[in-house]
């Protein structure tokens, strides 16, 4: 039997419900405030990064220096715990089940994945220093996994890979066909597997949105914010390569990172509380 025309007016319905699925999906940044579109449910999202986390677990070489591992887990555990009282409505508590590793790797990396599962290379120790500097990168971190900025990411590759109404059809897949398919991109979207940089791959907005949360976080967990210039500075130092211009390059320019983060100060200063 023929098949039945695939008529404008059907058409039209096919791109109202996926426009409609697309205005269901959208969320608030915490913070910031910012629109975000969400075509991942966070039970998925923490699917997937269990999924990379044990990849990752798999394959990197798991620190067994006793003292560099306490220390991660000291300042995971401080910064995890401000994350679970958020102060007011900045963000939802997110009962994470929280887990800290250290790679024992000389590349400058660090990412959190959904779920609370935090990474952390010892290449990066050298540029942090100090505890508190280990804290500017892991509340950065956190703060990505708190505003859910890597399934943002990929329910943004999504729309760019398929269309607004296949988009729709894709919210109804199910969750494990579908946590195949996007593993890839959520290892890249958190930087499990693709580093850009010292820190995530994420957009320019979503990483200012992180080094902002973070500067709460850090705070909450009784390190001084102000150790986050000192950290950048460091970074910035030993980046080595030509510079994309900023509008080239998926995050802001050091000096552009550090002029806002002595914007942010005075606000992250509200909730310090040395310990």
């Amino acid at each position: 039997m023929a098949s039945r025309p695939y008529s404008p007016r059907m058409r039209s319905l096919s791109i109202l419900c996926a426009l409609a699925a697309l205005l269901a999906a959208c969320e608030t940044a915490p913070v910031t405030g910012r629109s975000q579109m969400m075509l991942v449910g966070e039970s998925e999202e923490r699917q997937m990064g269990l999924q990379a986390y044990r990849e990752v677990l798999s394959k990197e070489q798991v620190s067994e220096d006793s003292k560099t591992n306490a220390l991660v887990e000291k300042v995971g555990r401080r910064i995890a715990a401000a994350a679970e009282r958020p102060p007011g409505d900045l963000w939802r508590a997110p009962r994470f089940r929280w887990e800290f590793k250290t790679i024992d790797k000389n590349e400058p990396n660090a990412f959190c994945l959904p779920g609370g599962k935090v990474v952390v290379y010892t290449g990066i120790l050298p540029i942090t220093r100090t505890e508190a500097g280990l804290a500017v990168v892991i509340g950065h971190e956190v703060a990505h996994a708190l505003a859910r900025h890597g399934a943002e990411r990929m329910s943004d590759q999504m729309v760019a890979q398929v269309g607004a109404t296949a988009a729709a059809v894709a919210l109804s897949a199910t969750v494990t066909g579908r946590s195949r398919a996007y593993l890839p991109a959520m290892m890249a979207a958190v930087g499990a597997g693709a580093t850009y940089g010292y820190i995530l791959p994420m957009s320019r907005a979503q990483e200012s949105e992180a080094d902002r949360i973070g500067l709460i976080l850090m705070a909450m967990a009784g390190y001084d914010p102000r150790e986050a210039v000192t950290v950048w500075e460091h970074m910035r130092a030993a980046s080595t390569g030509p510079r994309k211009a900023e509008w080239l390059s998926t995050h802001p320019a050091d000096t552009t990172r550090i002029a806002d983060i002595r914007r942010w100060l005075p606000e992250a200063m509200k909730y310090y509380r040395p310990q």
